[in-house]
């Protein structure tokens, strides 16, 4: 898949953009505070309905204005496909050929996108709340179920979360609410748990060889799910079912004395082994480079292999914190198979044909013009 064309109407610091791109590598250059990271945003969130730098979507729309327009003409395997976000003060739409969607939902995968900054960096040795929030993100692209079922159950744990400060400081919980909110709970959380499982297990499958081929065959990389629970991928549904309710009597206590559920894919985290060793604890920083690396190069391909099409990239900011080998890898992987967007200060420095041969745009002040 790829963007042809990209229009914003009050976004950000653009009164009025229109642009049309390369269908391979498409660089923005300009200095900081230019505006060229929130291109890459507005097609992130044309994608996924929700930037990746604010829950704010307030923030999205220029200053003065009362609303703000993403607007995208993308060219998919089966034809071309009319992308348009709308974003007001009461909230936003989002409509695909034309269409409201009257689900977010329904709309995300519509456009599949692999975004890697600096801040991706941190995914190895970053808290758990990044490492769930990235398999939110990329599962949530090619499974709308998926979607669906983190909303129901982000919904149920706010509601149980309720009633335990509503009894904090009690003994017990005497509230037929609370049991049947905790049996939909269990129910919504073995879903999301599971489809975890699996991701993880296809993620594993690209990672590996591509961290492999990235360390010089020196690394043999792990991906590790860890549900705070103790489950396990190979158990039923109905065995997930009844450990998680087990281990929820067991915390029950606990859980009213601090207001707050305490077992959860809502606590769960990812675990990165290199050579057998944790590489958030002992790697070095080449290491854990290469593992955030082979990371977004596995996404590209799983997303390729379940959507039948490879993603959009967007590399925000990021060649510059490579090194010249893991830069030279990464450019030769996307090299004429992904539609990427790069944004930089300078080129100088990148000596790789990909760039050499890219749609230049200069951004200066929140005006773009082609190199």
């Amino acid at each position: 898949m790829r963007i042809d064309r990209l229009t914003l109407e009050n976004y950000r610091n653009y009164e009025s953009l229109e642009l049309s791109f390369s269908p391979e590598i498409n660089v923005f250059i300009g200095e900081n505070a230019q505006g060229k990271t929130n291109i890459m945003e507005s097609i992130y969130v044309l994608s996924m309905a929700k930037s990746h730098r604010t829950s704010n979507d307030k923030e999205l729309i220029r200053w003065d204005a009362d609303y703000g327009k993403i607007k995208a003409d993308v060219q998919r395997k089966y034809g071309k496909l009319p992308l348009e976000i709308l974003l007001s003060r009461k909230g936003k739409k989002a409509k695909a050929n034309h269409l409201e969607q009257k689900r977010l939902s329904d709309y995300i995968g519509q456009l599949n996108v692999v975004m890697f900054a600096p801040e991706d960096l941190n995914l190895v040795k970053g808290s758990p709340q990044l490492r769930r929030r990235f398999i939110d993100m990329e599962i949530g692209q090619i499974s709308p179920v998926y979607l669906h079922d983190l909303v129901t159950y982000q919904h149920l744990l706010k509601q149980r979360n309720h009633l335990l400060k509503q009894n904090y400081g009690k003994s017990s919980i005497n509230d037929v609410t609370f049991d049947i909110y905790t049996e939909q709970f269990i129910e919504a959380a073995v879903k999301i748990i599971q489809k975890r499982f699996q991701f993880m297990e296809l993620l594993q499958q690209w990672a590996e060889p591509i961290h492999h081929g990235i360390s010089r065959g020196l690394e043999k990389l792990q991906i590790r799910y860890q549900p705070v629970s103790g489950l396990k991928p190979e158990w039923t549904p109905e065995e997930m079912a009844s450990f998680l309710q087990s281990k929820l009597g067991e915390v029950k206590k606990k859980e009213i004395e601090r207001g707050t559920t305490l077992v959860g894919p809502h606590r769960d985290n990812l675990q990165f082994l290199v050579n057998g060793y944790d590489v958030q604890t002992y790697g070095s920083q080449g290491q854990q480079r290469t593992t955030a690396l082979s990371l977004k190069l596995a996404e590209i391909e799983l997303i390729k292999q379940e959507v039948g099409e490879p993603p959009v990239l967007l590399l925000d900011d990021v060649l510059s914190e490579l090194d010249d080998y893991r830069q030279s890898h990464l450019l030769n992987t996307i090299q004429g198979s992904v539609q990427t967007f790069v944004t930089t200060t300078s080129v100088d420095g990148i000596h790789h044909d990909t760039i050499r041969n890219a749609r230049l745009f200069d951004v200066i002040g929140g005006n773009v013009k082609i190199d």
